[in-house]
């Protein structure tokens, strides 16, 4: 089995600890209180970030359907018929006489 270089160990470490409900900041602290550079630990942040990225799933956008309804005042619906803007147009037209 094939060990684990420094870099990767950092980020299981941050792994593992993110799961179970340690803050970064707090994660951070105790890896620099271990002797951990600054750059090192920023890298396997940086690293962890990604890969926890990559494991969440693509979110689908979905646009919602909205319908409108139209209720009289016995709350009974309205139906409409539906016309086409140029039904509309050519409707104005023959009504009015020259």
């Amino acid at each position: 089995m094939r060990r684990l270089s420094y870099k990767d160990e950092l980020v299981d470490y941050l792994k593992r600890n993110i799961s179970k409900g340690y803050t970064l900041d707090s994660l951070k602290f105790a890896l620099a209180n271990q002797g951990y550079s600054k750059v090192s630990i920023d890298q396997a942040i940086d690293q962890m970030n990604k890969e926890l990225a990559e494991q969440v799933p693509p979110i689908v956008k979905e646009k919602p359907k909205i319908t409108y309804e139209l209720y009289d005042d016995k709350n009974r619906k309205v139906r409409f018929n539906k016309s086409d803007f140029w039904d509309n147009v050519k409707s104005v037209f023959k009504k009015r006489e020259y």
